[in-house]
């Protein structure tokens, strides 16, 4: 699967990638079983690079597992083309071992794979690619170009985007009669899951509460970036204590209040169990969320549904973002520009973004817990139909919702380090011992007073 996104509990202060997380859960059991080309686009190597030399080694660096052995599948396209470039890739711990490599500025990597919400904390540490990448901006999905934007720079390469969705099992709405296109706005999907509870038993409590602090910050942010804000603005000033914050405590509140919520672990076995055993039916999520009706779901696989995520107000977006990740290039590499040319095989090449996403050893069906955030990419479908969610279209679903992901979005440098602040308080108001809007405003006072004073 795709990586998981980046958290940190409020135990622990150090962040956990989307792969670590998994492996603290059974997926990692699981897991362990099993467009517009560059002549297009008008840009030849040495245009791209100055003109520099084509020829060399570069040591890229990618976390071990499954994205190690796809990006490590597409070397052999890219050496078609640069035959002289020697790829020397690396598997490493990538969170634990690149802030004190780009600080200490010894062994530095080529390139990097690195996680969104990580971005900020070493950008003064990575080489500006604003030239290079200018004849494939406007293809971007806004979104990832902000996020890889520092000080009016483009010092990151957009790769994932991971849109949020409404996962549901089809079957329990068909069996009480809902018809998933009704549930347009949160207001639906809350009736909803009182018809579910009040036809199929008490202990049915529909909608997935995350559990974990990391997660419940990532999560309540994919909404927020629905609703066209993030925790701060692009002038750094905070927005956390704003209407569009106190809609999503006052959504979870309810929801918790009215006894219709699951709380667990995203995919934790707790999480698993009330998702196969019918007691958890709605999950709005990131696309690889996918990966339970995939590989964790026994008795339920095929019977669950994506559909684009509800909207706060009737008419309003359904489309949003829930973590993602991309890749850097060290200013202290060796050569830049030779990186600069594999990343940019790798997504925005076809040949490139089609061994990523499309059949390969790998995945036999192709990668399907995210999208190219390169828009060619996404003219023509990469992976094959879910079985997980009964050979739907699942490429076309999560597609249809990109073109409403609000590109308003801001990752502060110290987004890690409000976990236990923002997360955390979350958490209690799910305990019932904090009110939405002391959630909101304790956070916002908290990180202002803990964080960004002291930075």
């Amino acid at each position: 699967m795709s990586t998981q996104p980046d958290t940190t509990s409020a135990s622990s202060p150090t962040p956990i990638s989307r792969r670590s997380f998994l492996k603290t859960t059974a997926a990692s059991t699981l897991f362990a079983a099993g467009g517009l080309g560059l002549a297009a686009c008008g840009q030849s190597a040495p245009a791209t690079t100055g003109g520099k030399s084509l020829s060399g080694e570069i040591v890229i660096w990618d976390r071990s597992g499954d994205l190690f052995q796809v990006f490590d599948a597409t070397i052999a396209s890219f050496n078609k083309k640069y035959p002289d470039i020697k790829v020397k890739h690396v598997a490493v711990d990538v969170d634990a071992k690149l802030p004190s490599t780009l600080t200490t500025g010894v062994n530095v990597p080529d390139g990097a794979f690195y996680e969104d919400n990580n971005l900020p904390v070493l950008s003064s540490h990575y080489y500006d690619i604003t030239d290079w990448i200018q004849p494939y901006v406007k293809d971007i999905v806004p979104f990832k170009l902000q996020v890889n934007t520092h000080n009016g720079r483009i010092l990151g390469v957009p790769w994932d985007l991971d849109p949020g969705l409404l996962f549901y099992r089809e079957d329990l709405l068909q069996k009480v009669s809902i018809d998933p296109k009704t549930l347009e706005t949160y207001d639906d999907l809350i009736a909803a899951s009182h018809t579910l509870q009040d036809k199929l038993g008490p202990k049915v409590k529909p909608i997935h509460l995350e559990q974990d602090p990391g997660l419940t910050q990532l999560w309540v942010n994919m909404f927020a970036n629905q609703q066209g804000v993030s925790m701060v603005d692009k002038d750094g000033k905070l927005q956390i204590d704003s209407p569009q914050y106190l809609n999503i405590m006052n959504f979870l509140k309810k929801v918790r209040d009215e006894g219709i919520g699951t709380r667990a672990v995203y995919q934790s076995p707790g999480d698993v169990a009330a998702l196969d055993g019918g007691l958890e039916i709605f999950n709005p999520w990131a696309v690889w969320a996918v990966y339970g009706p995939e590989l964790l779901l026994k008795k339920t696989k095929g019977l669950w549904r994506a559909m684009s995520l509800p909207a706060w107000t009737k008419g309003g977006s359904r489309g949003a973002v829930m973590g993602g990740s991309s890749f850097i290039i060290p200013k202290k590499a060796k050569n830049p520009h030779l990186a600069w040319l594999y990343y940019e095989h790798l997504v925005f090449s076809p040949d490139g973004y089609q061994a990523v996403y499309g059949p390969n050893k790998i995945y036999p069906g192709g990668l399907n817990t995210s999208l190219p955030s390169y828009t060619p990419a996404l003219s023509k479908q990469l992976y094959q139909n879910s079985d997980g969610l009964g050979k739907q279209n699942l490429w076309e679903t999560v597609t249809g919702t990109v073109k409403d992901i609000s590109g308003n979005y801001v990752y502060p440098s110290w987004y890690n380090q409000a976990i236990p602040y923002f997360g955390a308080n979350i958490q209690r108001l799910l305990d019932g011992q904090m009110t939405p809007q002391e959630v909101l405003t304790k956070s916002a006072n908290d990180i202002q007073t803990k964080l960004i004073a002291r930075s």
